[in-house]
């Protein structure tokens, strides 16, 4: 029989988890070793499922991180666990990542030894950085546990068993099914409440360097009515009771972070859903909530394209005149009346892609834009995920690229490239990396710097712009760290023409292009002020009736976590769990 932690008597006893006597012999506790990287290198189980063997990259990976910590250690006359626990720890990962699977991140040896040198690399602290994409969920509702447990790892157990979005077992650059993409998630568990205000709030505003951020929202496809069967809605009032977060519960957020601030921290979208019969609700927002531009997906029922009240919603795309047009026109006309104020309005963002399949449109597929971008020029079509088809692991993507499968003289990344080869020649056309940056940067970095490379190749540096998802991945200050110190390979570059990721196309990517999007003037962080730490003594009880604040009561994980910070306690890297024992 196996062993757990036995908690009350401070002492291991008999495991009662999923793995057999034979599973247990070939394991070993995670826990009893020295920590060997900041970054994960080997899938840890909790004992319900089986890990699987540490790859050859990832025992690669962790001898030269053990190799640079031992000289690193000695020179600074510290313990190996104490350097691993520093800037030192984190830089030596990168190191050795760069060496396994190519030269990705900028990182130098002195930064190995000086945390000065260390802090010198990571974003400055005056970076402007606009997030073009947050997402937060009213308070009667759990968080999305499956997103959570993506970009944490089999340690999100056992709320999420399995990687979630890699059914077939697939291997990323790393060798793993399930690698880590936020190192901060690791051995925490997934709170329903992850992405409700009070801890939303803390992860963009206090945890990381977001100087604006946009609040989105997401159309609801299908709901459930009167005990029947889920189906999609009839109409948009019908639609908000499956909509994670209601179009008045998206501007009540904005402009509590903005009261409490005292400046213009957040601003918001309001929801596209697109059609005749769906004007009066976009008219309804505009004069309402005000909202600062739109989001809206295609593979969403959300078109109404009549009058009749019996007849449901369905997909839509960008090029339809009976269906997508007259919403247009309605937005544009409120533009030419708001734009001194609402100076983004004009902004349509759509997700597209994330969503494997045939090559349609209305599943998200690119070709619906060039028609709607010359129809409507002084609208901007804001294409969010860069219209990605893999679904959040993109082990097909790294094959066709491997296999040089092309399009245009580039490596295919299915439905990307194709996108940014078609809007290329349209001005009101701008590529969004949220999620399609998170997914890739980390487990598929000779993807992400493909993306990049293509976008910045067709599109040009002025027209991409960041987005995190957050809080679906963690703060998003780990992605703003990793695109600000990623770099595309010189022989990358050369070979496919890509131009260099350079602080400049940076700076404009994580905000300056988001901004002229949205008319800031004001791109100095010095201009802003910060949300208070006491913020959720501010929330009125108005504002906590419209979030529907406190109707899912969450455990206190959250604020024992905000504790736990506050005591600025050293990490041990420590993992608990199994993991396989050396052949």
């Amino acid at each position: 029989m196996a062993e757990k932690w036995n908690e009350a008597g401070r002492e291991w006893e008999d495991d009662h988890g999923l793995l057999d006597e034979e599973q247990v012999a070939v394991c070993q506790r995670a826990d009893l070793g020295e920590p060997v990287s900041p970054v994960p290198t080997r899938m840890i189980s909790n004992g319900e499922y089986m890990p699987v063997p540490q790859t050859p990259q990832q025992k690669r990976v962790e001898a030269r991180v053990a190799e640079l910590a031992e000289a690193a250690s000695q020179r600074l006359g510290i313990s190996r666990r104490q350097f691993l626990a520093g800037s030192g720890g984190m830089a030596a990962s990168l190191l050795a990542m760069n060496e396994v699977y190519g030269q990705f991140f900028s990182v130098s040896e002195a930064e190995l030894y000086e945390s000065a040198a260390y802090a010198e690399a990571a974003p400055p602290k005056d970076l402007f950085v606009f997030d073009d994409q947050l997402h937060m969920v009213r308070g009667s509702r759990p968080s999305p546990a499956a997103l959570r447990a993506i970009a944490q790892g089999p340690t999100s157990a056992p709320k999420v068993t399995a990687n979630p979005y890699n059914r077939r077992g697939q291997k990323d650059e790393l060798g793993g099914e399930w690698s880590v993409w936020n190192p901060a998630l690791v051995g925490l568990p997934i709170d329903p409440a992850y992405a409700h205000i009070t801890q939303f709030i803390k992860d963009v505003y206090l945890d990381s360097q977001v100087t604006i951020g946009l609040l989105s929202n997401v159309t609801a496809s299908m709901v459930q009515v009167e005990g029947q069967p889920s189906r999609p809605p009839k109409n948009a009032e019908e639609a908000q009771r499956g909509e994670i977060l209601t179009a008045a519960q998206t501007a009540a957020a904005r402009n509590f972070v903005n009261e409490i601030s005292g400046s213009t921290r957040m601003l918001c979208h309001g929801l596209l859903y697109v059609g005749k019969g769906n004007l009066a609700f976009i008219q309804e927002q505009t004069d309402k909530n005000e909202p600062d531009s739109w989001k809206g997906y295609n593979i969403s029922n959300s078109a109404k394209v009549d009058d009749d009240p019996a007849s449901l919603m369905r997909q839509w795309r960008h090029d339809d005149p009976e269906v997508a047009y007259p919403t247009f026109e309605l937005i544009q006309k409120n533009y030419e009346k708001l734009k001194a104020k609402k100076p983004g309005f004009n902004n349509i963002c759509v997700h597209k892609g994330l969503a494997p399949g045939p090559p349609d449109p209305k599943r998200g597929h690119p070709d619906d834009l060039p028609k709607a971008a010359r129809d409507w020029p002084k609208l901007n079509f804001i294409t969010y995920h860069a219209c990605i088809q893999p679904n959040f692991f993109m082990a097909d993507a790294l094959e066709e690229v491997k296999a040089e499968k092309l399009r245009g003289g580039v490596p295919n990344i299915s439905w990307t490239t194709e996108y940014c080869q078609l809007v290329a020649p349209y001005s009101n056309c701008y590529g969004e990396i949220g999620t399609t940056w998170a997914s890739s940067v980390v487990t598929f970095p000779t993807i992400a710097a493909h993306i990049l490379g293509q976008l910045l190749k067709y599109l040009g540096e002025d027209r991409v712009v960041f987005g995190s998802d957050s809080v679906w991945y963690g703060s998003p200050q780990w992605q703003i760290e990793a695109l600000w110190r990623f770099q595309i390979p010189a022989a990358m570059r050369e070979k496919w023409g890509y131009p260099d990721l350079t602080e400049t196309a940076k700076r404009k990517i994580l905000g300056l292009n988001s901004a002229k999007l949205y008319g800031i003037g004001a791109v100095d962080t010095a201009a802003y002020k910060p949300v208070p730490k006491d913020y959720e003594s501010k929330m009125t009880e108005k504002l906590k009736g419209i979030l529907e604040f406190g109707q899912l009561r969450a455990d206190n994980l959250a604020k024992m976590r905000e504790t736990y910070v506050a005591l600025n306690i050293q990490p041990n890297l420590t993992r608990y769990g199994w993991m396989r024992a050396e052949a």
